[in-house]
């Protein structure tokens, strides 16, 4: 017959005993962790992989129960049960809050206003550029005038403005050879297009970035970015950047955007003894291969806006 004085809680008490001391030797090694050269840096990175430990071996409980439940689920629900974001989810879900930005910081009115009208028709728009091509010289307000006389229409000149820089392509002037744009860019080394263009990035800020491209060989120069309500000075520090280490050109291409009319740009371009020449106004075509390099960038990423700036070349 056994005789026992220890009452019957007696082996859960011993493990609770060699719990606590089992707790004060790892408390000890982590104080003389502690104590030595880095050890706040080794106590930190062990606790973070245990608990990326513990996080992967909770993924795949999480998994295993997923598994189980999915053999009782009808193979047709399947597909609609299933969720995935996936990247271009993220892209298009970023666009709607940078289309939102835009529309709450630039729409005049903050109801919904009525659509207006839908511009000229397609019998109009054949018109006006058959004018312009029969009668080279005629200027907007004397094609708006022959138009409204020869039809009875009522046209804006601003109106056939619009249709001629969009719809109207002149053809050669009475000679055969190339512009004076194309044979300075066929020389090589010896002129570079620049344009700006502006983008959001991820926490919905305004960036510009300044794109520098060789017009002979079509490759990019560099790139220059700065924070949005750039100046002179901003505009030259990206032109800087983006040629940094490169040999220069004799020529600069350039739209009329205000911002390479400031004084400073004007005077970074004297001191790198680098002449500017501008493109045709309204004219797009005329600065071609970094203006199709922006639109075809903005194509592939809907967070560029290459016409949101306040520029009077477009």
């Amino acid at each position: 017959m056994r005789c026992s004085l220890a009452p019957g809680g007696g082996h859960a008490t011993v493990r609770r005993m060699r719990d606590l001391l089992i707790l004060a030797i790892h408390l000890l090694v982590t104080v003389a962790k502690l104590l030595r050269p880095g050890g706040v840096r080794a106590v930190a990175a062990e606790s973070l992989l245990l608990k990326h430990q513990l996080l992967i071996s909770n993924r795949c409980r999480h998994r295993l129960v997923l598994g189980l439940c999915a053999l009782f689920v009808s193979p047709r629900r399947i597909p609609k049960l299933g969720a995935l974001v996936k990247p271009a989810t993220l892209l298009k879900f970023h666009q709607a809050l940078v289309d939102r930005k835009h529309r709450l910081l630039f729409s005049s009115s903050s109801r919904r206003r009525k659509p207006g009208p839908r511009g000229p028709s397609p019998e109009l728009i054949a018109a006006i550029v058959e004018m312009k091509r029969r009668n080279p010289r005629f200027g907007c307000v004397r094609i708006a005038q022959q138009i409204s006389h020869a039809f009875g229409v009522e046209i804006d000149k601003d109106v056939v403005r619009r249709v001629l820089a969009k719809h109207y392509r002149p053809g050669d002037s009475g000679t055969d050879g190339p512009s004076w744009l194309t044979f300075i860019g066929h020389v090589k080394d010896s002129l570079w297009s620049v344009d700006l263009f502006r983008c959001e990035s991820i926490l919905l800020r305004s960036h510009w970035v300044l794109v520098v491209m060789d017009v002979f060989t079509r490759r990019i120069i560099g790139l220059g970015v700065e924070r949005a309500h750039i100046d002179g000075v901003c505009v030259c520090r990206m032109f800087n950047h983006a040629v940094a280490g490169q040999v220069l050109p004799k020529h600069v291409s350039t739209d009329h955007d205000p911002l390479f009319r400031f004084h400073r740009w004007l005077a970074n371009l004297r001191v790198l003894e680098i002449d500017e020449i501008k493109s045709v106004r309204y004219v797009p075509i005329s600065h071609p291969f970094v203006e199709r390099l922006i639109l075809c960038g903005a194509a592939a990423s809907p967070r560029c806006r290459p016409a949101g700036r306040p520029s009077t070349s477009r």
